[in-house]
């Protein structure tokens, strides 16, 4: 069962982007270079806490 997911971004710490994974096949938070349009860059986006 695929659940969504939320991800932060490590430097404004805003919410920017979601997604879904399956949590029983990968059960560790992702972390993804993604683009945040309040820094206008590339930064390290983390998977949330719920």
């Amino acid at each position: 069962m695929r659940e969504v997911i939320h991800f932060q971004c490590t430097v404004c710490n805003r919410i920017n982007y979601s997604g879904s994974k399956d949590k029983k096949k990968k059960p560790e938070r992702l972390e993804m270079s993604k683009y945040c349009p309040f820094d206008r860059k590339h930064t390290p986006h983390k998977e949330m806490k719920k």
